[in-house]
């Protein structure tokens, strides 16, 4: 069996490397084709091109690269078109991962497409269900009320559980060592900082998110800050960094980064799924973005929800603060965060939620990346019986 990935950012590359670990399970020498990170280049993908040229969000940040974006499209679509894979799997990363699929349907009709992580459609611009449609065949989803939505539109889809629900947990043992490594007082807090794993997101949040942590040590002064960070933001964030007040420690080490999630007292992140790796990790948290004006008028005319936070959403609370568009702002930011050091009822509805979100998104259940290999294989199935 041959199949061909796409996937185009840091959560999509540990969902890819997630799915082709179960794939390798249930169908020994299945060849894998595409585009992919570390983690699934470790899985033994090739990837055609390095995944970070793909890792650019909003509108106006990708206009600069579009014609280089229009180049890689078209390069995969061919590449495809050549293998003849037994299906083509994008995962997330809709704007280039559909136009490959549309190009390659153009040149192979026959072409079967699977699709992983549902389009919010439940949160904004329900029209791209239908439109995804066109091209996909069936769909993997992460939460468990976006089937009836997928299948409304014409693709099968199964709730196949979020890959957070299986992550590695640092033990408590590894929590205190890293802290004494980096001599850090059991007593002292220490503050995760995320400002994403993007560039655009980089550049655009991490002056805002050190005037707030600088605020917030103003009030705390033995605070401690740690970023972790991945492989194609890790020289930005350094050159950022670098000129802070509150100097952070920066941490690439995947082992050395569970450590530090199991370490941590409280987070302030970058919208995303990094929210549900705090949550599984139980570190309380403050959520800010900010975007390209024109990105957040758009974003905010066709929003259908009043959160973006993930745990808000799956655990059906309001618990996680957001500070979003116009109100990213350090003050606020650090009011908030202040508020979580010291607020132990803030810090209880914010725990409490993240167990209802765990237990939603399948933990206790079979591995998502499992799951996700069965339904590749199931739907591969049912078009070889139709």
């Amino acid at each position: 069996m041959r199949l061909f990935l796409i996937a185009g950012e840091a959560s999509g590359d540990s969902l890819g490397a997630a799915l082709m670990a179960g794939l390798k399970t249930l169908a020994p020498g299945v060849e894998f084709h595409g585009v992919g990170g570390p983690k699934m280049e470790e899985e033994g993908l090739q990837s055609l091109f390095p995944m970070e040229e793909l890792s650019v969000m909003g509108i106006m940040e990708v206009l600069p690269k579009y014609r280089h974006l229009k180049r890689r499209i078209a390069e995969t679509a061919a590449r495809v078109s050549e293998l003849a894979p037994d299906a083509l799997i994008t995962i997330d990363s809709p704007d280039f991962c559909l136009r490959v699929a549309r190009l390659v349907r153009q040149s192979r009709p026959e072409q079967k497409t699977i699709h992983y992580v549902a389009p919010t459609v439940w949160a904004w611009r329900p029209g791209r269900a239908a439109k995804m449609a066109e091209v996909i065949d069936h769909v993997l989803a992460l939460f468990p009320f976006e089937p009836p939505y997928m299948e409304a539109a014409g693709m099968t889809c199964d709730f196949v559980g979020h890959p957070v629900v299986a992550e590695t947990r640092a033990a408590e043992a590894e929590a205190v060592a890293f802290r004494q490594t980096h001599q850090i007082g059991r007593d002292q807090p220490l503050l995760l900082c995320l400002p994403g794993s993007r560039k655009g997101e980089v550049t655009r949040l991490a002056p805002r998110f050190e005037e707030a942590i600088a605020r917030l040590r103003d009030r705390e002064p033995s605070l401690r800050v740690v970023i972790p960070t991945v492989r194609g933001v890790a020289p930005l964030v350094r050159s950022f960094a670098a000129r802070w007040k509150v100097a952070p420690l920066i941490v690439e080490d995947a082992e050395e980064k569970r450590a530090v999630f199991a370490a941590a007292d409280l987070a302030l992140a970058a919208s995303g799924t990094v929210s549900l790796e705090l949550a599984a990790n139980r570190v309380p948290m403050v959520i800010a973005h900010d975007f390209n004006r024109l990105t957040w008028w758009m974003m905010k005319r066709a929003a259908l929800i009043d959160t973006v936070t993930l745990v808000n959403i799956v655990s059906e609370t309001r618990v996680v603060p957001e500070f979003l568009g116009p109100a990213c702002q350090p003050g606020p930011i650090s009011t908030a965060l202040a508020r979580l050091l010291s607020g132990e009822a803030d810090r209880e509805a914010q725990l409490k939620a993240m167990e209802v979100t765990m237990d939603r998104l399948g933990r206790g259940d079979e591995a998502p990346g499992l799951r996700a290999a069965r339904s590749v294989l199931g739907a591969l199935h049912n078009q070889a019986s139709a």
